[in-house]
């Protein structure tokens, strides 16, 4: 899921870092026959949300922003189902993923979470993948008011 932050009057993705090397979005493997809104926020809540109920964010899943497919056992992700390809291996849907006003996250010890902005994540495939670095292009279909 793409989680956004303002910082500055810019916007901001929030991501997992590991290692300070390896970039990814809060997310994870759906459960067989799991819808993709409710999966996000069943990775969101177990791998995002602080232990106490009432820090518990109310997340709205709202846009299905994008779909990759991984064809084959290899790293290669394609914004499109090859033609030739009858059961690909991966299929990631990448949600936008409102915050409250006001949100605490709990995150895991192995990972830190960063703040990144819009113009760090353009066209940085190699530090940041093909998902991650399109992500400002799939974001310039929305209109975002900051104040």
């Amino acid at each position: 899921g793409v989680l956004l932050a303002h910082k500055h009057g810019h916007p901001h993705v929030l991501l997992l870092e590991i290692n300070q090397t390896f970039f990814k979005l809060p997310g994870g493997r759906l459960r067989q026959d799991e819808d993709g809104v409710t999966g996000i926020k069943r990775k969101l809540f177990k791998r995002m949300a602080p232990i106490q109920e009432h820090f518990t964010p109310q997340w709205e899943i709202n846009h299905l922003l994008a779909e990759w497919w991984r064809p084959e056992f290899d790293s290669l992700l394609y914004p499109y189902k090859p033609p030739h390809i009858s059961k690909p291996k991966e299929r990631k849907r990448v949600y936008l993923v409102t915050l409250p006003e006001k949100c605490l996250f709990a995150v895991p010890s192995n990972y830190l979470l960063r703040a990144v902005p819009l113009f760090e994540l353009y066209n940085n495939v190699n530090r940041y993948g093909a998902v991650i670095s399109n992500l400002p292009q799939l974001l310039s279909h929305f209109n975002f008011t900051i104040n």
